[in-house]
């Protein structure tokens, strides 16, 4: 019997933990859902025969190595800094690993050792990183065989609210974890512009937020995603002079939360002792005003916005002027935040998400100048089984099929799924599973 260790049960785990359960019966499976909440696990796994729980600190290697130790392969769902733990594991003990998160740096120092011990790391293997890099390699393979010139490359993503289901000014909910949410471009971003190399600080990331059209969805805002530019080499483009990795947001959205990265209320550098004080006299601290009633005035001042601004209803939407009690103890003004975020962004249980992505290439075939669009839009059940866990869970969930079945030829050191040996097998089986991409020229 092969044992499969899936670590994290969170709220993308459930399309991952479905998926692998409902094919153990046939391949004789053992899945170790490893977490630290046994709720989370058992919400997942329901008492399934071929299912084991684990509740275990992913920190501490006493509890976390012998199930590394049992498995024939490790699958982690983690967040990103808690990989390393299992990646050290995993070469130890000579198994593979998959995660859904960006290579970090502690990750690509590994790729030697990976190599030599014959093992794959398959990093980013989610929805974006993951189907976008599947996808878009897919497309400009396509091109290159046909002796086309990639000239303009352009990637957008989007976890989002389906339309149904979008009632509140910010035009967002959660589907996904909620942190990545308050880090979002914290590190600014890098990309290529038409030849020239162009950097954003965070400070103005979300700041005159330029449009994408989704055909039948509408117009969406984004912003640049991360480095784009260390992914040149490995998505070897050698003539293009546009390169971007972007993530959409409403509109709206982006001017709000410009508006909070300019108060200060997404730093995570901070700390607040709550203790007698209100989500109103916190923002007066940040803003420097010294009247709760003209606070919205101040701001708005601040910002350089008219009184009536959307922005600012958007802000007094969240309770950020009102004189209710901060979650005690000391906090950064992130966690502030987020608190208030987990409040007011969540799904109700019948509520869907959406995602959605769009590749944009322009390239040159004999003199002709083409353009080639490739766009997915897809809708989540509810808020349990949402888009985003089917999207992120299910390209990891295929991927631990095909290694243990041998039906690839797996990729041996720190990798990411740019490769057609994985790529061809895996977009074909998401297209069953309704991930599929419709393409126009």
């Amino acid at each position: 019997m092969q044992t499969i260790l899936i670590a994290g049960a969170g709220k993308s785990s459930i399309y991952l933990i479905h998926y692998l359960l409902m094919n153990a019966p046939s391949n004789k499976w053992k899945v170790i859902v490893a977490d630290g909440y046994a709720n989370a696990i058992a919400e997942k796994i329901k008492g399934n025969p071929y299912a084991e729980a684990a509740v275990i600190d992913i920190t501490n290697a006493q509890q976390r190595e012998p199930l590394v130790k049992r498995a024939d392969i490790v699958v982690s769902l983690m967040p990103p800094d808690m990989h390393i733990h299992l990646a050290k594991d995993c070469l130890k003990h000579k198994k593979n690993l998959i995660t859904s998160s960006y290579i970090s740096d502690e990750m690509r120092a590994m790729d030697k050792s990976v190599k030599d011990a014959g093992l794959m790391f398959m990093c980013e293997m989610g929805l974006d990183p993951g189907i976008d890099h599947m996808t878009a390699n897919k497309i400009i393979h396509s091109i290159q065989r046909v002796a086309g010139s990639i000239t303009s490359f352009k990637s957008y993503c989007g976890g989002l609210v389906a339309p149904e289901c979008d009632n509140n000014p910010w035009h967002y909910k959660f589907s996904w974890n909620p942190k990545n949410i308050i880090t979002a471009g914290v590190g600014g971003a890098k990309y290529l512009s038409r030849g020239r190399h162009v950097e954003v600080p965070y400070e103005k990331m979300f700041e005159n937020n330029k449009k994408v059209k989704i055909d039948d969805i509408g117009s969406y805002a984004w912003y640049p995603n991360r480095d784009s530019v260390r992914y040149l080499e490995l998505y070897d483009v050698p003539e293009v002079k546009t390169f971007i990795r972007a993530t959409l947001r409403h509109p709206e959205f982006c001017k709000g939360w410009q508006a909070l990265v300019s108060l200060g209320l997404t730093s995570q550098e901070d700390v607040v002792d709550t203790h007698t004080n209100t989500y109103a006299s916190w923002l007066m601290k940040k803003t420097g005003s010294s009247d709760a009633i003209a606070l919205p005035r101040d701001i708005a001042r601040s910002l350089q916005l008219a009184e009536n601004d959307k922005v600012l209803s958007m802000l007094q939407w969240l309770g950020l002027f009102d004189e209710r009690p901060l979650p005690p103890g000391k906090k950064s003004s992130a966690e502030i935040l987020l608190s208030v975020l987990l409040e007011k962004w969540k799904m109700a249980p019948e509520e869907k998400d959406m995602v959605v992505m769009k590749h944009e290439m322009e390239y040159l075939h004999k003199g002709n100048k083409i353009t080639l669009t490739s766009t997915m839009v897809l809708k989540g059940e509810n808020s349990h089984h949402s888009a985003m866990a089917k999207t992120v869970g299910l390209p990891m969930g295929i991927l631990t099929r095909l290694m243990l079945n041998k039906k690839i030829n797996p990729p041996t050191g720190v990798s990411l799924p740019n490769m057609a040996s994985v790529y061809r097998p895996v977009l074909t089986e998401l297209a069953h599973h309704g991930i599929a991409f419709k393409e126009t020229i």
